[in-house]
């Protein structure tokens, strides 16, 4: 048996751009549990190193954010569903026993978050058109999936967008150049592309055809309001930022790690925009 730890924290490579700690560090003191959460940048050449220490260095767990969820997984003793079907984990618990799991809990946050901000939309009967075929499209795409919303897939790379729908099954998938094409009978876009945050490029789409009231949500939380939310917005769709996908995707974890399952409230929501600007000045 191991004695548990106290302490928490993201890591990444870079990582001092997460919010994580603002975020963690306020259920703490909100919920006045004995513990920190800290950034923690880890060099992919040191990550099997510091993952195999985490109990002895006194971790109840961490969160892993680029480049790491995919070979953190591979470093675990066990993996929840989730994290076993994308192949990815983004949360370690640290049991009691020393061994470790992996959850991925952003198609959780995501479809939480989608639930809160767009409480009139039926899944379960939803047609979605998701932009890109990363580690965050995949988890979307599968908790997605398992809500019963029918899916299309279009990615820069056209190659990779097969494979990903080869992996979940039952995916359609459109080149690149057709992504305005594919939104006039859809319910809910969802950008998980780097396009349009701070410092990328652009994204570039049609928002037209897409019916009035449908949902547009973003990925990026840098900026807050990208020009896709702002261009949905003044279309009479309904934006959902990555603001609320992220804090979310925070809440199993902290329950995992420290007992409680924490409210999301308009107060966490308007200090992680005060933090948020602190880290970009």
């Amino acid at each position: 048996m191991t004695a548990r730890g106290t302490k928490a924290g993201v890591i990444g490579w870079p990582v001092a751009h997460s919010l994580s700690p603002a975020l963690h560090q306020y259920w703490l003191q909100r919920y006045g549990v004995e513990g920190s959460y800290g950034h923690y940048p880890v060099a992919p050449n040191d990550l099997k190193h510091f993952i195999m220490a985490l109990a002895d260095n006194g971790f109840v767990g961490i969160n892993a954010t680029l480049p790491h969820k995919e070979h953190v997984a591979q470093l675990m003793d066990r993996l929840g569903p989730a994290a076993q079907a994308v192949g990815a984990a983004n949360t370690v618990v640290v049991e009691a026993d020393g061994t470790l799991t992996g959850h991925s809990t952003d198609g959780f946050g995501f479809v939480a978050n989608l639930r809160s901000a767009v409480p009139k939309l039926k899944l379960d009967s939803a047609q979605a058109v998701i932009l890109g075929a990363g580690g965050a499209a995949m988890s979307i795409l599968a908790a997605l999936k398992w809500a019963g919303v029918t899916v299309t897939l279009c990615n820069r790379t056209r190659a990779r967008a097969e494979a990903l729908a080869a992996l979940v099954g039952g995916i359609h998938v459109l080149p690149w150049g057709e992504r305005s094409v594919a939104l006039d009978a859809c319910d809910l876009l969802i950008n998980t592309t780097s396009l349009g945050m701070r410092g990328q490029p652009a994204l570039e789409i049609d928002l037209n055809a897409m019916p009035r009231g449908s949902a547009v949500a973003d990925c990026v939380y840098a900026p807050l309001q990208t020009a896709l939310l702002k261009a949905a917005a003044a279309q009479g769709l309904v934006p959902v930022d990555g603001l609320g996908m992220l804090i979310h995707q925070a809440r199993p974890a902290f329950k995992a790690w420290f007992g409680i399952d924490p409210e999301v409230t308009d107060e966490l929501r308007g200090h992680l925009v005060k933090a948020q600007r602190t880290l970009v000045t």
